[in-house]
């Protein structure tokens, strides 16, 4: 019996290509598919949530939002990997940062995302897991963002449960640990594609400074972090 559709994706496995790029805005997919993916394709829109499939450079591509936070993010990384084909997702998101070198419009790349949330809970490990990017696709996304000049950092994500914290000064202590910028998804993404054995990356463009108090618009988030979106869709590419 197929497990299609979903709750959550209402499309077959061939509507989708093997490599989808997951930003958490809907209208943010929106925007790469119309201005980068050829005849895109609506291919899902459950709850608004749009994913479209076209083609980059002759490379078949996905693009489909994950909403906000490790839960939302859990089950369409989930869904996509187990259902429907998706090999590889490349999240394409915004970030907090909690360094003073790392810049408000700077690129982190998450080899790692550290987490104040209990997903890992339901693997039933005894110890503390390490959620990681796949080497392969970081490898190939640092050396892209060094080939184009992007100013860009390798490092530790903070994936975080919630956006208004009560002791907000327990996320800039993250920082203290060399942990680069916050954010609400990847280490959920990391954790389901190790158990279904398949690869993840987060690639993520700061918006604002919780060291500065520098910020973006709205609207300049969803539509102008496009040497983010140029650099997973080269990679997505390879």
């Amino acid at each position: 019996m197929a497990n299609y559709p979903t709750p959550h994706i209402d499309a077959k496995p061939e509507d989708f290509a093997r490599t989808v790029l997951m930003p958490g805005d809907p209208l943010r997919a929106k925007f790469i598919a119309e201005h980068y993916l050829k005849n895109a394709e609506l291919v899902n829109n459950v709850r608004g949530v749009q994913g479209y499939t076209g083609s980059y450079r002759g490379v078949p591509v996905t693009v489909m939002a994950s909403g906000m936070g490790m839960p939302s993010i859990g089950i369409y990384s989930y869904e996509l990997f187990s259902f429907f084909g998706v090999e590889q997702i490349l999240r394409v998101g915004s970030a907090g940062s909690l360094r003073e070198e790392v810049k408000v419009r700077d690129i982190v790349l998450g080899a790692g995302a550290c987490t104040n949330s209990d997903y890992a809970r339901q693997f039933h490990l005894r110890g503390s897991f390490a959620p990681l990017a796949d080497f392969g696709l970081l490898r190939r996304c640092a050396a892209e963002a060094e080939k184009r000049g992007l100013p860009y950092h390798v490092g530790n994500l903070l994936s975080s449960d919630t956006f208004y914290d009560a002791g907000a000064g327990d996320t800039l202590a993250w920082g203290k640990m060399g942990v680069l910028a916050v954010e609400m998804e990847a280490a959920a993404l990391y954790m389901n594609a190790a158990r279904c054995g398949k690869r993840a990356l987060a690639l993520c463009t700061i918006s604002d400074s919780l060291v500065t108090g520098e910020a973006t618009s709205a609207a300049e988030r969803q539509n102008s972090f496009t040497d983010m979106m140029e650099l997973a869709l080269a990679v997505a590419e390879a």
